[in-house]
């Protein structure tokens, strides 16, 4: 009952007097060209209702609109602006979500891993940062036009070999008929400054295009170090004559940050303190200090720097990322109703990361490396730990579409192939010390090396029947999946050595693991029936097959005793199904799903820390069985007629019930059977209040909670966060105002975490005891002021 009256009171604050910024996801600006009269509930945060609610579409497709996107926070990561969204519970670290190591997404019985990501018809394969192609590289917000996601089963012409249901579209804006220069400057707390700038060239010929640069930089706003990001975007488009036409499009993104570490429930408690005496949610990563500072005195006998607690210190522990993305895409226009459509694209990856070791574990790796005759050298202090990531990716899709009486049919193909290098190494810095130069000269020991490969081919069939005078619309169609996957090289420690009698000798050498995937038959069957021209009911049913994720983790594992690989995992699978229905009236838009979700071979990412790591973590994957999940999503936007404009609300509002079905089975059985999925809030609810009291003036206060949520599969005692709300707020002000030659200015102030909540909210899952967390920042402000010439 507690947590019922919980759950009502946050409610009704929202629905009162809260709202995300999401619930703007409604709102938003009309493309150029579109149909007005779509759109039924008006203001300058509301529009594209029928994009908002996924009208005409058989499944639950919901949407983030231009004005939404543009005014959250400049510079917010494309993959937080989700949480504005039923269906997704979104937790990142800082009120940008812009750190790549603190980002989890949940929807339904699903993660961000096993989501499916498309910019611009290019899919983004994996979305881990280590090596993967995460979203949030590949867009900046002023140049999106919406962000589309159908939550539960996506159309099986969408490309992604991740996906077990759920695929999210970003969609850029097309280059605009004019030349102009638009120029948006931004500043924060933390020391954020952000700047964006379009030049586009308007219409020559038959061409128009735009290029835009960004530059962020912000410090952590826990802990010391910094935040740099620097993001190109360019587009050209080129008319065809008719209705074909041709897009051009490149994407370089250079990124470097900091790490902050996860926290335990101990150190958030105050329970536990970092060496300086750190807690609560400041606690971090510390500065360098010497080692005549109270405890921090050497360990070993002659080694300055040999204490453990020099693993925490902040420039041992950075991220960095340069990345950039080619694609081009062919429209052709056949015939009245034909059209062909085939997308080429590349991408680039490279990129490091650093992690601390301590002398100790340093010591106990070089040492029988140094036996087996490796060339390494002993440690001198704390560890520089290089992890490198690099490789490349490249595919082609196509697509033909042939409308023929009441019968839509489109037929595709998808190829890619994504190559993937991982090195992990430790080197001395110079004199050990934690502030010293990397000395890359003196290897200390070597832990992997190896090389995978993913190949993807993906076939599909579809056909969209519309009958009863196009009142009932059916989609049946199916897609068939081929990938292969193969790494070669070091695996981990024990190829390159092994302890036998307590002395190092030669490891098993370089090795080769494979794994082949198979399903050429993965059905999706919907319907759209339209009660009135307004209303409108749907179903669908769809199965997925999915790459297992963590592919590399799973084979880079050496097994004991034995060079024997790591037999091959099972696919995951999933079959989902909705009800919904939706509604688009003159005041109130709105639209509810039922869904239920089978989900078989979960593989589920488990985090532990490293030893001799200081705060530093690692992550694994293991086959955990079957999921089931099944619950409601529910939104709506309502401006009454009554206020005459003057303020509209929405609310979204998400139950979601994901257990597991199956104990993990080890030489002790783990029970998980009936337990919740960690980090899988039950209830998610949204919602929040605009208004546009002048024509110069608009306003949002947005809130949104999130029920209680478990760190461990196991469900124990002790080892949940307690639900909590949080609010922020945003203004516009400015409405085409103009100076001199400056058109368009506006100023936008947001703020994140009004009222300062203090909670824990970024989960790290373990199987047992308890898991590691990232608290919620703080109160954060940010100033914009754009404009145009």
């Amino acid at each position: 009952m507690r947590n019922i009256f919980r759950l009502r009171r946050s409610a009704l604050l929202l629905a009162c007097c809260a709202g995300a910024v999401s619930p703007n996801a409604a709102w938003a600006q009309a493309p150029e060209g579109g149909d007005a009269e779509t759109i039924t509930v008006t203001g300058r945060r509301i529009s594209q209702s029928s994009e908002a609610i996924g009208e005409d579409k058989i499944s639950n497709v919901v949407a983030v609109t231009r004005e939404a996107l543009l005014s959250a926070p400049s510079g917010i990561s494309g993959l937080k602006m989700l949480e504005q969204l039923p269906g997704f519970n979104v937790q990142t670290d800082g009120a940008l979500g812009l750190y790549e190591f603190g980002n989890s997404v949940q929807t339904r019985a699903f993660n961000l891993d096993q989501i499916g990501f498309v910019v611009d018809g290019i899919p983004t394969g994996r979305s881990d940062a280590f090596g993967g192609s995460p979203v949030f590289r590949y867009v900046d917000n002023e140049n999106l036009g919406v962000v589309e996601a159908a939550v539960g089963a996506g159309d099986v012409s969408l490309p992604s070999y991740s996906t077990l249901g759920p695929v999210v579209q970003y969609n850029s804006i097309a280059p605009q008929e004019e030349m102009g220069l638009f120029v948006s400057q931004s500043f924060g707390d933390f020391d954020m400054k952000r700047t964006f700038i379009r030049a586009s060239t308007g219409r020559i010929g038959p061409f128009k295009a735009y290029v835009s640069r960004t530059k962020l930089d912000s410090d952590l706003w826990r802990g010391p170090g910094s935040v740099d990001r620097e993001h190109w975007e360019a587009q050209v488009h080129a008319d065809l004559g008719g209705d074909s036409w041709a897009r051009f499009k490149f994407v370089s993104n250079d990124f470097f940050d900091y790490d902050s570490p996860t926290i335990t429930r101990a150190q958030y408690q105050c329970s536990a303190r970092n060496a300086l005496g750190q807690c609560g949610r400041d606690f971090a990563y510390i500065e360098n200090v010497p080692n005549t500072t109270p405890g921090f005195a050497p360990t070993a006998p002659g080694v300055y720097y040999s204490n453990a607690a020099y693993t925490a210190v902040y420039n041992l522990a950075i991220n960095v990322r340069k990345d950039k993305l080619y694609g081009a895409t062919v429209h052709a226009g056949i015939a009245d109703g034909v059209w062909a459509e085939s997308t080429i694209y590349w991408e680039d990856k490279d990129g490091y990361g650093v992690s601390p070791d301590s002398y100790s574990n340093s010591l106990g790796r070089y040492t029988p490396q140094s036996q087996t005759g490796l060339p390494v050298v002993a440690p001198k202090g704390v560890q520089y730990g290089l992890s490198g990531v690099g490789g490349d990716r490249y595919g082609i899709t196509g697509k033909l579409h042939w409308e023929a009486g009441n019968n839509a049919l489109e037929a595709g193909i998808w190829a890619e192939t994504d190559k993937y290098h991982r090195t992990q190494a430790r080197y001395n810095t110079m004199d050990g010390a934690p502030d010293g130069q990397p000395n890359l000269d003196e290897l200390v020991y070597l832990r992997r090396d190896y090389r995978s490969k993913r190949d993807t081919l993906q076939l599909f069939l579809k056909d969209t029947i519309k009958l009863a005078d196009e009142r009932l619309i059916l989609d049946i169609g199916f897609k068939g999946l081929m990938m292969d996957y193969v790494q070669r090289g070091y695996r981990d420690f024990d190829d390159y050595y092994r302890v036998v009698g307590g002395i190092g000798v030669p490891g098993w050498g370089p090795q080769a693991n494979t794994a082949h995937y198979r399903d050429m038959f993965l059905p999706m069957a919907g319907l759209l029936y339209k009660l009135d021209e307004r209303t409108q009911v749907f179903a669908s049913y769809a199965e997925n097959m999915a790459l297992p994720k963590g592919m590399d983790d799973i084979y880079s594992v050496t097994r004991p005793g034995s060079a024997a690989v790591v037999p091959q995992p099972a696919p995951e699978r999933s079959k989902n199904m909705e009800l919904g229905i939706r509604t688009n009236q003159g005041q109130l838009y709105a639209s509810l799903a039922a869904f239920y979700t089978k989900f078989a071979n979960r593989i589920q990412s488990i985090t532990t820390f490293l030893e001799g790591g200081g705060s530093a973590t690692e992550t694994f994957y293991q086959n955990v069985g079957r999921v089931r999940a099944y619950g409601v999503e529910f939104a709506g936007t309502y401006k009454p007629a009554f206020l005459d404009g003057l303020a509209y609300g929405n609310i979204n509002v998400t139950y979601n019930n994901a257990k597991f079905k199956d104990d993990i089975l080890a030489s002790t059985v783990i029970p998980i059977a009936g337990k919740f999925l960690p980090d899988s809030a039950k209830w998610i609810v949204s919602g929040g209040v605009t208004v546009e009291p002048a024509s110069w003036l608009v306003a949002n206060i947005s809130g949104k909670y999130t029920s209680r949520r478990w760190s461990t599969f196991t469900n124990a005692p002790g080892s949940s966060i307690p639900g909590f709300t949080v609010f922020s707020a945003y203004a516009d002000i400015g409405d085409g105002f103009s100076f001199g030659p400056v058109k368009s200015i506006k100023a936008r102030i947001n703020v994140d975490n009004i009222f300062d909540k203090d909670t824990l909210s970024y989960i790290s899952s373990s199987v047992t005891g308890d898991g590691s967390f990232r608290p919620l920042s703080p109160r954060t402000f940010q100033f914009t002021i754009s404009g145009e010439i």
